[in-house]
C-alpha cells in the first residue's frame, strides 16, 4: 500500500474509533455515563495515534512532534466523534 493509501486508512479508522465510545449503548448491564465516554475516547485517541506511529516507523524514519501535533489531532479526533455525540446526547430517543 502506498503513504498516501496508509495516511486515509488512519484517518478512517480514527473517524471510526472517535465514534465508538457514544455509540456503544451499555457495557453488560450499566450504562456508560458521559465521564466514562470521554475516557473511552481518550483511549482509542492513543490506540490510533500508535496505530499511526508503527505505520509510520514501519515506512522510514519518524519525526519527533511538540505539543501542537498532539493538540490539533485531539481536535481533529474530537471533531470526528461530533455525528455521535449529537445522536447519543442531543437527539431525543424514544
Amino acid at each position: 500500500m502506498s503513504q498516501t493509501g496508509y495516511v486515509y486508512w488512519v484517518i478512517g479508522l480514527a473517524f471510526v474509533a472517535a465514534n465508538l465510545p457514544f455509540l456503544i449503548s451499555t457495557l453488560g448491564k450499566h450504562r456508560l455515563g458521559l465521564a466514562f465516554r470521554l475516557v473511552l475516547l481518550i483511549a482509542a485517541y492513543f490506540c490510533v495515534g500508535g496505530i499511526g506511529f508503527t505505520i509510520e516507523s514501519s515506512l522510514g524514519k519518524t519525526t519527533g512532534q511538540g505539543w501542537e501535533f498532539y493538540a490539533i489531532t485531539f481536535a481533529l479526533f474530537v471533531t470526528f466523534a461530533f455525528p455521535s455525540f449529537v445522536y447519543r446526547y442531543l437527539l431525543r430517543h424514544k
